[in-house]
């Protein structure tokens, strides 16, 4: 139920993640709903999660980093860490009202990205088709009726998050650098999965169906690492794990990550590390 505030007639829910949720690297916060009295403000502030802010009806300006843009229903925007935002009403046939909904978590900034939303232009426009209105009603409503933690509440809320963004990111699907970026972690995915099997450049190009120099360069430029340093990457952190919380030999971590021999293991490693295996695991059992 709404309560009066100074600037708006509002509802606040929030949550509190567990384990369970935050194995799923992306989780609820709070969400809430709002109808905006005439001389509504919100800002400046920060926060230190993402919070999408859905415009149901009505307009609203909305400033970031020295910019602005004016929103109207079916638009939507988000509130990223670290960044100053102030938004306010403006004059509509319709009284501004807003759903928000914050998240957390590791995953939350490249499920954002997914769905057009980054820093540097915080909104989109028309992005409320009825089924992202729809789904952010739903979440919302789920939230507000959450009552005690439970496995089973966890699993539904990451449903109706995931399913949130499913409907964002489809909205999304025509931009040629989206579909760009959706291969190319469908590759960094494969990667990482078989990273340890010994697979090369050129198994993952192949398992893009694009020529090894286009893959190559299309992975560095949208990851910042070239494909050959970045499974180098993967199998070295491997390595560093089994050494440090296993007792398997130096042999059987090579050959489990798919080096021929434990010379070339010991190699790669040295030159990854600047130290040799053993001294790796004997450093970090004194530590």
């Amino acid at each position: 139920m709404m309560q009066e505030y100074e600037y708006e007639y509002a509802e606040f829910v929030y949550y509190t993640p567990k384990g369970l949720d935050k194995e799923g690297l992306v989780w609820p916060v709070r969400a809430g709903r709002s109808r905006a009295k005439p001389h509504y403000k919100a800002g400046p502030k920060r926060i230190e999660c993402c919070s999408l802010h859905f415009v149901m009806a009505g307009r609203v300006r909305l400033e970031w980093e020295g910019q602005q843009v004016e929103l109207q229903k079916d638009d939507l925007f988000c509130l990223f860490p670290g960044v100053t935002y102030s938004y306010c009403l403006l004059p509509a046939d319709a009284p501004l009202q807003l759903r928000w909904l914050a998240v957390d978590g590791p995953r939350a900034l490249p499920l954002l990205e997914l769905a057009g939303l980054r820093p540097e232009t915080p909104y989109r426009e028309q992005a409320c088709t009825p089924h992202v209105r729809e789904s952010a009603e739903r979440m919302i409503g789920a939230l507000g009726k959450a009552g005690t933690w439970s496995p089973a509440l966890s699993l539904k809320l990451h449903s109706l998050l995931f399913e949130l963004f499913s409907h964002l990111c489809r909205g999304n699907a025509d931009s040629e650098e989206n579909k760009k970026a959706g291969w190319i972690r469908e590759c960094v995915d494969f990667m990482e999965l078989h990273a340890a099997e010994g697979i090369s450049v050129q198994q993952v190009a192949d398992f893009a169906g694009v020529h090894r120099s286009y893959f190559s360069q299309a992975f560095t430029e949208e990851m910042g690492i070239s494909p050959s340093k970045y499974l180098q990457q993967l199998r070295m952190d491997k390595a560093k794990r089994l050494l440090k919380d296993t007792d398997a030999t130096v042999t059987e971590i090579a050959l489990s990550l798919g080096y021929p021999n434990l010379y070339s293991f010991t190699r790669a490693f040295k030159s990854y590390c600047s130290c040799s295996p053993l001294a790796f695991r004997q450093n970090e059992s004194r530590s």
